[in-house]
């Protein structure tokens, strides 16, 4: 995969159905009096510029196209990166996508205030009494009539109850059931009995009662009223000896009177949408014309079946969706909702041919079934496979429509799907928008309450302490989101090879660049704010494209740009790796001094760091011999240290190149290079130990700095959905937390790191926090590793990970391993692991040459087979 290509795609996240700045951006003229060459032939090969060498770029390939095998996109017979797209599509995972009923179903939690609110995680879902909503909310059967009220949502009271005979016996509780459609499945009727009782098998909800209930209502998604009624038992025991009785009753009141101010309703995803727009108009109206906050806050104002079908639709995956084929059981009239929405803006939809555009003309194929296109086939005598797939058959049916051999395909489509609806292009970019400003990133959208609700994830407690704005004005958030469809442009661009899409979106990206950037340096911004700028975004699109370039072999385009990117960012993590890219596509070049002269000045580079650095110094002595260079760096010495090496020899199950190395193990199991390591540790020295790489440190790191990560720092958590804080990666997060960090770092150097250690797992067990995985190894292992590595290393390691996240939280080493001299005291290790064909990368020689300094036994393992 291409160098960004990840980390473009999580900023994306999920890609748009409308782009409305598609058309204006990609046949705008680019402004910026750009060096770059990125013409393409015919064929979609880039066109080699004059003087060019490079001989890849002048061999004539076989005319034709081929499929991709697994994402069946064309491929130019003449590109030459066709292995490289079966690469990418084979390591591509599929994302698990959460069910449209599941979603929709769950209650999404209202918000306290943003300004200043403790994100205590009993609000979302492990709390028996959720949060009131407000008093405009107060109909169950109409739960959307009045208008969104910005005013604060309030939480329900505690109501602390001391418990008598009296406030039992006789007493009748009316309340209601729900969720009966999981029951054993015995008949309701009026007056049935039924008997509650805990329900210990239902890990989701440990507070959860079962019930034996008979008669279904009208109505399968109605609640069911109910009377509890405390009756003495026959053997007449004494109700105050059995405590947990007590405070089952005392929380059932407490529910019941919670839902006089939060009644029932079935349709808990109608209120939930409420709940996310009202909290996007609150914080974010600045942002937002008058136009567009009237159309959002028109939703509360339709019908109930207009705002559940609209939720419905946003939800699925669409575009278009039949009418005929639109069934729900909350929507009692579809047809209705659907003019209704249509009427508001909230919906489009076609009835009659002459509404239907060329561009819908996919979309709506992808409504009928593959009987219905073969059907339509046959009706235009074109030819039928069979064994073609439903895209093929779609494929052919538009080739045919654009060559106006089959101009009544639309009305043959209609004839087929009836009418149709879809959510408006309006109403989806505004709801798009809502759900960046409430998230903040795109890797997250409404399924983040499901998952919270269904106990799945878990996130920890902080205040909300806002007194900056990430966007000030309306022009930066709108350039934001520009850059963000620039990006998915190219992230789709590269999915189908469109070449010459993909340089388009380069010189667009290049072209948006300020030179320098000075939003991005301003000391009264903070500096992780930077990261929602249309300048951040458009970076990256250059740095994706820069590493398209050099898989072209275009190095010349590629330099120009990482110049572009060292010019416009001053301040930046990112520039240790463009000044190495720098550097050796200039060496590629064949301009060797330039080269060299590009790495010395790196070196002097306040924000060129860990394996970039490494790798920087290790050019400098490469390029740097007489007699380009005749004195010695001082770093000499300390780069070429030789890190103590172990060879352990291993029975190779396989030996071919480009497959991972398969050995046979001590037991005759097969394994791989880090399990047959383990094994020679533990039978050589009596190591113990474990194969983490990066995952085990930086769970010991999140326990120990729990407090630190959460601390209350302005502007830092601005939803309840983090797992650190915005400021993590960046150079503030230390200076920020100075004294706080240092004062807590001489607590582990005094010995406190397994007390700390044990305190954070035993009150945060099972919470989100960036880099713990509480899975994959238990607090013994974790006591284990901490005590044996000791007081001054964890600490030293601690504070770089504090001081430099990004550089450091990856690179280390593969095995951590330990073993006790007594029952207090013990020795760690830490070994790289490398097969037969393996090397170092800088980053991992960076972190072992600081393991080093730090006071670590860190040495590399090389497994190597007999021969």
């Amino acid at each position: 995969m291409l160098k960004g290509r990840e980390s473009l795609s999580r900023l994306v996240g999920k890609r748009r159905r409308f782009l409305p700045n598609r058309h204006s951006l990609l046949s705008a003229p680019t402004t910026t009096q750009s060096l770059l060459n990125l013409d393409i032939d015919p064929n979609g090969t880039l066109v080699s510029p004059e003087g060019s060498s490079n001989q890849d770029e002048q061999e004539n390939t076989l005319a034709g196209s081929v499929a991709c095998p697994v994402c069946s996109v064309k491929l130019s017979a003449q590109n030459n990166t066709i292995n490289s797209h079966l690469d990418e599509c084979l390591s591509r995972g599929t994302k698990r996508k959460l069910t449209q009923r599941t979603l929709l179903e769950l209650n999404f939690c209202p918000v306290s205030k943003i300004q200043n609110f403790s994100c205590d995680s009993k609000q979302f879902g492990n709390d028996l009494f959720p949060a009131a909503r407000d008093e405009s909310r107060n109909q169950v059967d109409s739960p959307s009539r009045d208008p969104i009220n910005k005013d604060e949502i309030s939480e329900v009271p505690d109501f602390d109850v001391t418990i008598t005979q009296d406030d039992i016996y006789g007493v009748i509780l009316e309340t209601f059931i729900v969720g009966r459609r999981f029951g054993d499945g015995t008949e309701l009727y009026l007056g049935a009995s039924i008997y509650l009782s805990r329900d210990p098998d239902n890990v989701k909800d440990p507070n959860a009662i079962k019930g034996c209930v008979t008669s279904i209502p009208k109505r399968s998604i109605d609640v069911v009223p109910i009377q509890i009624v405390c009756h003495k038992t026959s053997d007449n025991k004494d109700f105050n000896d059995d405590k947990v009785f007590k405070c089952l009753w005392r929380n059932a009141q407490q529910v019941i009177e919670s839902t006089k101010s939060c009644p029932p309703s079935a349709i808990k995803y109608q209120d939930n949408f409420c709940v996310f727009i009202r909290e996007v108009l609150r914080n974010s109206s600045h942002l937002l014309t008058d136009d567009e906050k009237n159309f959002i806050e028109s939703f509360t104002s339709m019908s109930d079946d207009s705002q559940r079908l609209f939720v419905r639709l946003y939800t699925r995956k669409g575009p278009w969706f039949r009418l005929s084929a639109i069934s729900y059981p909350e929507v009692l009239d579809p047809q209705q909702a659907v003019k209704e929405l249509s009427e508001t803006g909230y919906a489009s939809c076609f009835e009659i041919i002459n509404k239907l555009s060329d561009d819908c003309i996919k979309e709506i194929l992808d409504l009928l079934t593959v009987s219905e296109l073969r059907e339509i086939l046959c009706i235009l005598k074109q030819g039928c496979n069979r064994g073609l797939r439903k895209q093929d058959l779609i494929a052919s049916l538009i080739s045919s429509y654009d060559e106006d051999l089959c101009p009544l395909l639309p009305s043959m489509v209609l004839h087929r799907t009836g009418s149709c609806v879809r959510i408006s292009s309006n109403a989806e970019s505004l709801i798009w928008r809502a759900e960046r400003l409430f998230f903040l990133n795109g890797e997250q959208d409404l399924s983040a309450f499901l998952l919270v609700d269904l106990g799945i994830v878990k996130y920890p407690t902080y205040k909300c302490i806002v007194s900056q704005q990430i966007f000030s004005a309306r022009d930066d958030l709108l350039g934001y989101e520009e850059a963000i469809e620039v990006a998915q442009i190219v992230d789709e661009a590269l999915d189908g090879s469109n070449t010459g899409l993909v340089l388009k979106c380069i010189k667009i990206a290049d072209s948006h660049l300020s030179n320098p950037v000075q939003s991005l340096t301003s000391e009264s911004m903070a500096p992780f704010l930077s990261h929602f700028s249309a300048t951040f975004v458009n970076s990256k699109v250059v740095l994706l494209g820069i590493s398209f370039l050099e898989r072209e072999h275009r190095y010349n385009d590629a330099i120009y740009l990482l110049k572009r990117l060292l010019n416009c960012f001053a301040r930046d993590g990112r520039r240790g790796y463009w000044t190495l890219r720098l550097s050796i596509d200039l060496e590629h070049m064949g301009y060797l001094n330039e080269s060299l002269l590009v790495a010395e000045n790196g070196l002097l580079d306040e924000w060129v760091r860990a394996g970039s650095r490494v790798a920087l110094q290790r050019r400098v002595l490469r390029l740097g011999k007489p007699p380009r260079r005749w004195k010695t760096p001082s770093f000499a010495e300390s780069v070429k240290r030789k890190i103590m090496e172990v060879n352990v020899p291993g029975r190779p199950l396989n030996c071919a190149i480009g497959t991972k190395s398969r050995f046979y193990g001590e037991d005759g199991e097969q394994c791989g290079v880090e399990q047959l390591a383990l094994q020679y540790y533990a039978e050589e020295g009596g190591w113990q130990g474990v194969h983490t790489e990066s995952g085990i440190w930086l769970t010991i790191f999140g326990l120990l700095m729990w407090d630190i990560i959460f601390s209350n720092v302005p502007n830092v958590f601005r939803t309840r959905f983090q797992t650190a804080p915005l400021d993590l990666e960046t150079d503030s997060f230390y200076l920020v937390r100075k004294n706080h960090i240092e004062s807590h770092l001489q607590k582990i150097l005094d010995g406190m790191a397994e007390e700390i250690l044990i305190t954070s797992w035993e009150l945060h067990e099972g919470t989100a926090c960036r880099g713990v995985n509480w899975g994959r190894h238990s607090l013994s292992e974790l006591r284990a590793a901490v005590t044996c590595i000791g007081g001054p290393c964890v600490a030293a390691f601690c504070r770089h990970l504090a001081q430099d996240y990004r550089s450091w939280s990856s690179g280390m080493p593969d095995l951590l391993l330990w073993r006790f001299h007594g029952k207090y005291r013990g020795e760690a290790k830490l070994v790289e692991v490398k097969g037969p064909r393996d090397r170092l990368s800088e980053q991992q020689r960076a972190w072992l040459l600081l393991l080093m300094d730090c006071g670590f036994n860190a040495e590399v393992c090389k497994v190597s087979p007999i021969v």
